[in-house]
């Protein structure tokens, strides 16, 4: 398959669909296999988008096993490579994936699974800006997190000792990119889905 960006790869962390372990804010409001299936819902989105998006080869890493039968389905019907996450933490996890994809890609993206706001061409704008020489590109959340990072070299100092689940993740991100005199470029603002509102939010979404 012909690839706009065939040096680089999108990476796409996602938990296992298990009732009570994925989106448990929203139980709250919805039973534990509801919220189950928003995330399956959510997860399926992704990878259509990042399919029809035809930009770079997808990998979908995936925890705590790639054995789920929900990751083996994926495989098959998104035709995706199987990635297992490892890392005692997030940060962990996100830096072991780019150091693996930089043995093989010259930039990579990661992003989750629970964004509804991103587009095709985010992803564009995010590899298109990796054409930068030692670069980093953000998607910033409302949440005060980010969406999607993507790197052109290793740099491990970006997710080390980093308050994962917190509203400070990206400004803490930002501070070590100035830190480090490291280039970066910085995608417009998204919201991903986390709580009952968010919901409302990608139900009005889907029926526009």
């Amino acid at each position: 398959m012909a690839y706009k960006y065939s040096d680089a790869v999108l990476m796409i962390f996602c938990k296992a669909p298990i009732a009570g372990q994925v989106k448990t804010r929203l139980t709250t409001d919805l039973t534990p296999e509801q919220a189950m299936q928003v995330h399956i819902e959510l997860t399926q989105r992704t990878l259509q988008l990042a399919i029809q998006s035809n930009l770079c080869p997808i990998q979908l890493w995936c925890t705590p096993s790639i054995d789920h039968a929900f990751f083996k389905a994926s495989e098959q019907s998104f035709q995706v490579i199987l990635r297992q996450q490892q890392g005692e933490d997030l940060g962990a996890r996100m830096n072991n994936a780019f150091c693996l994809a930089f043995d093989s890609y010259s930039s990579a993206l990661i992003i989750g699974c629970d964004c509804p706001s991103l587009t095709g061409q985010d992803l564009e704008a995010a590899l298109e800006a990796l054409n930068q020489e030692n670069c980093c590109v953000l998607a910033p959340a409302e949440d005060g997190g980010y969406v999607l990072i993507g790197l052109n070299q290793p740099h491990p100092e970006l997710f080390d000792n980093m308050p994962w689940g917190t509203g400070l993740v990206h400004e803490h991100t930002c501070t070590r990119l100035k830190q480090y005199n490291l280039a970066y470029h910085t995608l417009k603002q998204q919201w991903d889905l986390d709580a009952p509102n968010d919901l409302a939010r990608y139900r009005a979404l889907v029926t526009i």
